[in-house]
């Protein structure tokens, strides 16, 4: 069952694709026209889906913002306690060269540092195609946060 939901997201994923980054596209040029800044990050390498970067989220900071991070900048502490599917690696590092990543990955902000604890499978993808960049959906976290995330 999970591997055919997969391939119906991936699938659906391919048929939006063009629409959500015209969508994205959109939303990233109001954001430079309404000078919104309230986090940049110096960004070298192409994006993981061929947007420029968005500094901002639309709420005005308030809840989750979407950037683009760094790969070296996020903090993935359960990386070693498993390994990946390699053969959905290889689907995600196709997919993303052909429309780009469609679903950021979650990362929780706690006091200035970046700690991934899903999207394996996209991160390791991007890391493998060389990409500098992964666009994340950033939520502030507190320590306890981040100590319920490591049990």
């Amino acid at each position: 069952y999970k591997r055919e939901r997969y391939f119906f997201i991936r699938e659906r994923e391919r048929e939006t694709g063009r629409k959500e980054r015209k969508t994205a596209t959109m939303a990233n040029l109001m954001l430079r026209l309404t000078s919104i800044s309230l986090r940049s990050f110096s960004v070298s390498g192409s994006s993981s889906n061929g947007s420029p970067p968005v500094i901002g989220g639309s709420s005005g900071g308030v809840g989750p913002m979407i950037v683009e991070l760094p790969l070296e900048k996020i903090r993935r502490p359960l990386m070693r306690t498993r390994s990946n599917d390699q053969n959905k690696v290889k689907e995600l590092m196709d997919s993303i060269r052909q429309i780009g990543l469609q679903v950021p990955i979650d990362v929780i902000e706690v006091d200035g540092a970046y700690y991934g604890f899903s999207g394996c499978h996209r991160y390791e993808a991007h890391q493998k195609l060389g990409l500098q960049t992964i666009r994340c959906k950033i939520r502030k976290g507190t320590k306890e946060t981040l100590r319920h995330h490591l049990r």
